[in-house]
């Protein structure tokens, strides 16, 4: 479905119809889909010059969307290494356009679901990751497809513990803090009926990931709001995403 609201070619009829469900009852939610993508390439360039990271984990990558994190972490540092993870078995059919990488770097694709199965202990993770190093876990629109009962923030806290200081968190989240007419929690229900359950969390539901951590500013604030890159004619309404960027102590 994601991959069809961006404009993509890699989806099956049954996504078409359920994104066009979601398009009828919340028009914005192309520009929602795109304000999180463009929040990713500023919040990679950003750690990436900033800070000097070298080396990611995202989780959720889903059907690879050019520029991918590592086009464009390697546009900036091209000995960047990234690895990415999905539990979908479609996007192990489209990962070999994820691990283009440069002859500097390295990229990687781990099937696994972070409800169930430890990433960072994959043959794959261990191969390209240094964890004495810092790493920016990516964590982009997916948390809002892990229910409470899946306890998202214990599975954040459990990679954050194994990742060296000075590494990142990379997070967006869709909320329906500025949904005034109750949109989002209609295209809630497409989801959950179509079997992928989403939980909607406020900002201060999102803030809890970030604990422990030192928020790097503007703090967390809807996705076109971070750090853009000139003026944005977005509203708030339209991106329903909080997004924000921590780093370890």
């Amino acid at each position: 479905m994601y991959d069809y609201i961006l404009g993509g070619k890699d989806w099956f009829p049954v996504d078409k119809e359920a994104g066009e469900q979601v398009k009828k009852i919340f028009p914005h939610v192309v520009t929602q889909a795109r304000a999180n993508r463009d929040y990713m390439h500023r919040a990679v360039r950003h750690v990436v010059r900033e800070f000097g990271v070298r080396q990611f984990l995202d989780i959720g990558t889903g059907i690879p969307t050019a520029p991918n994190l590592h086009q464009v972490a390697q546009e900036v540092a091209p000995e960047s290494r990234v690895v990415y993870a999905d539990h979908d078995p479609l996007v192990l059919e489209y990962a070999s356009a994820l691990m283009q990488s440069t002859p500097e770097g390295r990229t990687a694709y781990v099937q696994a679901d972070v409800r169930r199965d430890s990433v960072l202990d994959s043959h794959e993770a261990r191969e390209v990751l240094d964890l004495d190093r810092p790493v920016a876990l990516s964590l982009l629109a997916l948390l809002h497809f892990v229910p409470d009962e899946h306890g998202p923030q214990e599975i954040i806290r459990s990679m954050l513990d194994r990742l060296a200081p000075g590494s990142f968190l990379l997070l967006s989240h869709a909320t329906a803090d500025f949904d005034d007419e109750g949109h989002l929690e209609r295209v809630k229900k497409v989801y959950d009926e179509s079997g992928t359950p989403v939980q909607l969390r406020t900002k201060a539901e999102t803030e809890v990931f970030f604990e422990g951590l030192e928020m790097i500013d503007p703090g967390l604030v809807p996705a076109h709001r971070w750090r853009p890159d000139g003026p944005s004619t977005i509203s708030d309404a339209e991106s329903c995403i909080w997004a924000g960027v921590a780093r370890m102590p």
